[in-house]
């Protein structure tokens, strides 16, 4: 009952705007810090993987392993991906374009943050963006660009999936 609310309700996309449009104030205030300014996460990975020990870790030791062997070494590209990626989802989620993938972007950088020890913020922008994912297109149905950009972009590249101008994912 929930979910159909969620879904398909007007009153609930104008809820979830509003998770919307926090979210993507957060993560573009976030990620434009770090493009213009001179964002450097080799300190916060180290940091990280210092908490995979004891003996209650606050990090996991494959999350740890990964970080030391993956994201250390190439902490030039993750400075990059991080920085980019949280204004890109944040901007998205701001004028509600491709709603649905950057929440679920913007929730996989919570759970990356979540699996190095982070706390702060996390956990509560996860959980409003679980509520846009369920919620799915009627996150951005009323009110964001998605209404005009993905029944278009799908009625001319899947014909035969969209059936009264709804498109594949919900």
């Amino acid at each position: 009952m929930f979910v159909k609310f969620l879904r398909e309700k007007k009153s609930a996309s104008i809820i979830l705007t509003i998770f919307r449009l926090y979210l993507g104030y957060t993560w573009t205030i976030a990620g434009f810090e770090k493009v213009t300014g001179s964002f450097d996460a080799t300190g916060f990975l180290h940091g990280s993987v210092s908490k995979a020990t004891g003996e209650h870790p606050a990090v996991q030791s494959w999350w740890a392993d990964f970080l030391t062997h993956v994201a250390i070494p190439n902490a030039d590209f993750f400075n990059f991906i991080v920085s980019w990626g949280e204004l890109l989802v944040g901007l998205a989620l701001l004028l509600g374009v491709f709603t649905t993938f950057s929440a679920l972007m913007g929730a996989i950088m919570n759970f990356a943050f979540l699996f190095s020890g982070t706390v702060s913020t996390n956990p509560q922008m996860l959980l409003l963006t679980i509520f846009i994912l369920v919620a799915g297109r009627n996150a951005s149905r009323w009110i964001g660009l998605d209404r005009w950009i993905l029944p278009k972009l799908f009625k001319l590249n899947h014909k035969s999936t969209t059936n009264n101008n709804e498109y594949p994912f919900n």
